[in-house]
């Protein structure tokens, strides 16, 4: 039996925003804005990232977290775990990583399949590191203290992200597919921490073996949890089928542990 830990904040203590920046440049600051006359009139070459924010109201600096959503889009169930991270002690960004696509969000699989299929990694990794350095110009975010937690597309793409941002803290990887080439896996920096749903057809049991395999011929800090009869995307309640309370919450308490041992003394 697990005991289920009780988080810092509670949601009414959790302040919630909307931020838009650019992707892949240096984030405009304040002073930035103050200086250039034209700054609200000039039409930005760059792709605007659309994202929301959930942090903790006490005064505070706080490690930051970017939640990466599944292939459904920014739903509800994902504003509802940004929130949830955010009592956590945590400054929470979720970019809508189909910007590029309208931001679109989906009930139905085989669309979001689709937009999966059309997504373009390299311009998603840019995305997601660019969140990072937008943390950086909150006064109440630690600079270059982050974390990243994903879901399905998601945790395939917080995966991709531990071998590609050195500066990263904590990884956490729901259900998302194993890097390609695996090799990949050398360069990866931070901890991570991996939920395996045991009767997964998307991200296989083969996924986390070679997840496995790979941190141990590379000597990585990898940790994997299975959920043996659990089928993908078992924490989404707006997935019936899919959902499994009790494994939902153990894999819950593990990310909050395992978060928690990772900003320990930042």
């Amino acid at each position: 039996m697990t005991t289920t830990h009780t988080a810092p904040f509670t949601l009414e203590q959790v302040g919630t925003g909307t931020a838009r920046f650019p992707s892949g440049v240096p984030i405009p600051t304040h002073t930035d804005q103050m200086v250039d006359p034209y700054f609200k009139t000039r039409m930005p070459k760059e792709h605007q990232i659309d994202s929301l924010l959930f942090w903790p109201q006490e005064k505070g600096i706080y490690p930051g977290l970017v939640l990466l959503h599944d292939w459904w889009g920014l739903t509800g169930q994902m504003k509802d775990l940004g929130a949830r991270l955010a009592c956590e002690g945590y400054v929470v960004i979720i970019p809508n990583l189909y910007g590029r696509q309208g931001g679109m969000v989906t009930a139905n699989d085989e669309v979001a399949a689709a937009l999966l299929e059309r997504q373009n990694d390299a311009n998603v990794l840019t995305d997601i590191n660019s969140c990072c350095e937008y943390l950086n110009t909150r006064n109440f975010a630690k600079r270059n203290i982050h974390g990243v937690v994903g879901y399905g597309m998601g945790g395939s793409y917080a995966l991709r992200f531990a071998c590609h941002r050195k500066r990263l803290r904590a990884a956490v990887s729901y259900y998302g597919k194993m890097v390609q080439p695996r090799e990949l896996v050398k360069d990866l920096y931070s901890p991570v921490l991996y939920h395996q749903a045991g009767k997964d057809t998307w991200a296989t049991n083969e996924d986390a073996e070679q997840l496995h395999t790979a941190a141990v011929e590379y000597g990585k800090q990898v940790e994997i949890h299975l959920y043996p009869d659990v089928p993908h995307a078992f924490c989404n309640e707006m997935k019936p089928d899919a959902f499994r309370a009790d494994s939902t919450a153990l894999a819950w308490e593990r990310t909050a542990t395992f978060l928690k041992s990772c900003f320990q003394g930042t």
